[in-house]
Formats: structure tokens, C-alpha cells, sequence
């Protein structure tokens, strides 16, 4: 009993009563990305837009997005939650609610966000609900998080295009993605940020269904 109760935890949102509070104090972070040096808080270009995206666990995903041509700089962190400037230990107890994101910074004159959505929706799968692969939590939960309606909008459809590609491939699942606006993003510890470029060899569980989205542009890298 044990065991389950720990998933069910794990894999059921907190509300208000549940979640951990959290504190005001951000926690500590990297100043600048390890890869391109630029400044993690920004200030960012004029210009450029935001996005959030979860993809299960952040290490690999944000190294998906950093070496995309048109992004301007990418960084780690929590998003979707309840808590205030959680820390890692405390996201992977489920009790915050928060999905691990990646927050991408991209010049849509460069790279249009078509083009992130594809690469989001192919290079995971957005199927499994609580869970990706053997990542299992509320935290390695599917979710886009948007700063404006356009991109909201855009979301959404590409959405449904993903979910006919699945059907019309036989794969037979149903898309879990959390499509919403952008509340809170907090970042992620320093050694969180950039981490497959730290440790090459590091953990990278993606895994995606190899049906392609049909929108926008794959970008080779």
C-alpha cells in the first residue's frame, strides 16, 4: 500500500490545502547560459516572444529547443503549479503542482513558433498523462504554457493536427497535453541549467511516438 499511495501522490494535482507553500525568496539560479552566455533573465531582444514548454524531464527537452536556429536563449525551470519558488526536491514529491519546463525565448521573424510546436509534439509523447516513460509525476506531465492568445490559438490547433496524425497512424492515444496561459515561472536551480551541455552524457529520457506533426518546418540541428 505504500507504493501506491506514493504514486497517487505523485500523479494526483494538489489544490490550495495540499500544496506546499513554498517561500518568496527565489531560489538561486545561473546568471548566464552555459552554451550561448547570454543572460538567463534576460533583458531579451525586442521583439522576441516567450513560450513554456513540458516535455517530461527538462534536461533533454531544453537541449532540443537551445539548437534551434531563431532561439535566442532557453532555461529550466517550474511552471503550472501552486508553490512558490519551489525547489527540485520539493516538485518531485507532486505536492506543487508545477510541470518541469523549459522557457523558450525565440525570434518569431527568425523562427516561427510553428516550427517549436512541431519539435514539441514529435520529440515526446504527449500521450501519457502523469507520467513520460519511467518519469512518472505530476511534474513530467505534457504542457505548453502561452503569453498571448495568438500563441494560445496556435497551441490549440496544432493540438488537433497532432491528435488526427495519431489516428490516422494507428497509434490509438490521446493527447494529454495542458494547453494554457503562462502564470508563475520559476527557475530551476544553476545545475539544472544547461545540464546535457555540462554532463554530455547525462540522463535523457525522450522518447517520442514517430508520428509527425504536420505543421510548420522540422528544423535540423
Amino acid at each position: 500500500m505504500f507504493l501506491i499511495d506514493m504514486f497517487n501522490k505523485k500523479t494526483i494535482m494538489p489544490d490550495a490545502q495540499t500544496a506546499l507553500p513554498g517561500r518568496d525568496e527565489a531560489i538561486p539560479t545561473a546568471e548566464t547560459h552555459f552554451v550561448s552566455g547570454r543572460p538567463l533573465k534576460g533583458p531579451y531582444p525586442d521583439g522576441t516572444k516567450k513560450i513554456l514548454l513540458g516535455m517530461g524531464c527538462f534536461w533533454g527537452a531544453e537541449r532540443l529547443f537551445w539548437n534551434i536556429p531563431g532561439v535566442y536563449v532557453t532555461a529550466v525551470g517550474y511552471a503550472g503549479g501552486l508553490t512558490r519558488n519551489p525547489t527540485y526536491q520539493e516538485t518531485t514529491t507532486g505536492l506543487t503542482g508545477h510541470a518541469e519546463v523549459v522557457l523558450v525565448v525565440y525570434d518569431p521573424a527568425k523562427v516561427p513558433l510553428a516550427t517549436l510546436l512541431k519539435t514539441f509534439f514529435e520529440e515526446h509523447d504527449p500521450t501519457q498523462g502523469m507520467r513520460q516513460g519511467n518519469d512518472i509525476g505530476t511534474t513530467y506531465r505534457s504542457a505548453i504554457y502561452t503569453y498571448d492568445d495568438e500563441q494560445l490559438a496556435e497551441a490549440k490547433a496544432a493540438r488537433t493536427a497532432f491528435q488526427s496524425a495519431l489516428k490516422h497512424s494507428n497509434h490509438g492515444g490521446r493527447i494529454t497535453t495542458e494547453i494554457g496561459k503562462a502564470g508563475p515561472f520559476y527557475f530551476a536551480e544553476d545545475y539544472h541549467q544547461q545540464y546535457l551541455a555540462k554532463n554530455p552524457n547525462g540522463y535523457c529520457g525522450l522518447r517520442g511516438t514517430g508520428v509527425s506533426c504536420p505543421i510548420g518546418h522540422q528544423t535540423t540541428t
